[in-house]
């Protein structure tokens, strides 16, 4: 596979500027897509992957989430659940509408990048994957968790989720959503409830990262811990939070060195 990361940025750039830019979430989600790259090639230089494949696992950063700015456009809202899956959506902007070669003449990668591309939301990965699909799936869907907990924090979760300062500074948490986080794996959206529940899924994702280097990434960048100070007016939240994040500290002495 031969790339040229520059045609491909200006390909993305063109594809984003039809959208409004001024827009907090389109500017979230384009920011979020070039961070998830740069994650992307650094897990994978980790991997000691040669150059080829190094490029191959940016451009699955650079356009995993092409399908969320025709979903805000449609839907007015980044919830899967309240609009349509946006994996989905972004094979059906890339394969479908025929764009993705805008981005890559080679044909070479086009299988591995469509199932990259498409399960990189998913809860499981399928089981019959071959091991170098499973990897690059794996390498994508760490980057993407890692700078989940960043948007999470930086961007207001009222914005994210279209819920109010007040319903999300009251929200209790999910029985079932603590119960999973105690598990030590993702949390099942079907599981939310409450929008606190969104902020404890999206701290899960630690649990289930592939790669070292996506734990010393996600361990060095903090947004984790700030997640976990929930901003809250519940008691029983807050204690539940606070619990979370020590919980979560131990886990983290024992799966990763400092």
């Amino acid at each position: 596979m031969t790339l040229d990361r520059l045609h491909a940025r200006q390909a993305f750039a063109a594809y984003t500027s039809h959208y409004n830019a001024t827009d907090p979430k389109v500017k979230l989600k384009i920011d979020h897509t070039y961070r998830v790259a740069a994650l992307c090639e650094r897990i994978a230089n980790s991997l000691a992957l040669p150059p080829q494949d190094v490029d191959l696992a940016w451009l699955c950063g650079l356009l995993h989430d092409v399908g969320r700015f025709e979903q805000l456009r449609r839907y007015g809202t980044f919830i899967d659940a309240q609009s349509i899956d946006h994996a989905m959506m972004s094979v059906t902007v890339l394969f479908d509408e025929d764009r993705l070669r805008d981005y890559i003449a080679d044909t070479d990668e086009d299988a591995l990048l469509r199932t990259a591309i498409r399960l990189h939301n998913a809860y499981r990965l399928p089981a019959e994957l071959d091991d170098r699909t499973r990897m690059f799936c794996q390498i994508l869907r760490d980057a993407d968790k890692i700078d989940i907990l960043r948007v999470n924090v930086e961007t207001p979760m009222e914005q994210i989720y279209n819920v109010s300062t007040e319903a999300l500074r009251q929200s209790p948490v999910s029985p079932a959503v603590l119960g999973a986080f105690y598990e030590h794996h993702c949390v099942l959206r079907t599981l939310n409830h409450y929008p606190a529940d969104n902020a404890v899924g999206h701290a899960s994702f630690l649990f289930e990262l592939c790669y070292p280097e996506s734990l010393r990434a996600a361990a060095e960048q903090g947004w984790l811990w700030k997640l976990l100070d929930f901003k809250t007016d519940n008691p029983e939240t807050a204690k539940a939070f606070a619990a979370m994040k020590a919980e979560m500290q131990r886990w983290i002495g024992e799966h990763i060195k400092a």
